[in-house]
């Protein structure tokens, strides 16, 4: 991995998937599962839990890029737009610093944007990557 580097996951995020989340974090904001009491937000309607989101940052991290054994260490999200349940939403993060090569911490940029491109979470991460996975930037 080297600055510039980037990779993506994306998913339609269903009704079950927002109870699930509802059920697992034990947040219960009637904005994410109460329909009636939704229609009187701000929003007009139920929208997905920004955190559930934002957690599929975590697949990207853990998963692809920088990938397996990757350890968190601090993490921002600017929550930028609602994100309504049907929606298809395209975590993105991209290596923006080496912060330390010797131990191994990098700052990743991170971005989700919904199905029309818009931007509904912005922010970055702190990580720390394993062993050999990240290459030192020529300056």
């Amino acid at each position: 991995m080297k600055i510039g580097d980037s990779a993506s996951f994306e998913k339609t995020i269903s009704e079950f998937d927002v109870y699930q989340f509802a059920g697992i974090t034990g947040d219960f904001n009637p904005i994410h599962i109460n329909k009636v009491e939704a229609e009187q937000s701000v929003f007009g309607e139920r929208i997905v839990h920004g955190m559930l989101a934002g957690s599929l940052l975590s697949t990207v991290i853990g998963m692809y890029m920088p990938g397996k054994g990757t350890i968190y260490m601090e993490q921002d999200c600017k929550f930028v737009s609602p994100i309504k349940i049907g929606d298809t939403i395209k975590a993105t993060v991209t290596c923006e610093e080496i912060i330390n090569f010797e131990k191994r911490i990098v700052k990743l940029g991170n971005f989700v944007t919904n199905q029309d491109g818009k931007t509904v979470i912005e922010g970055y991460s702190v990580v720390k990557v394993p062993k050999g996975r990240i290459e030192k930037s020529e300056e």
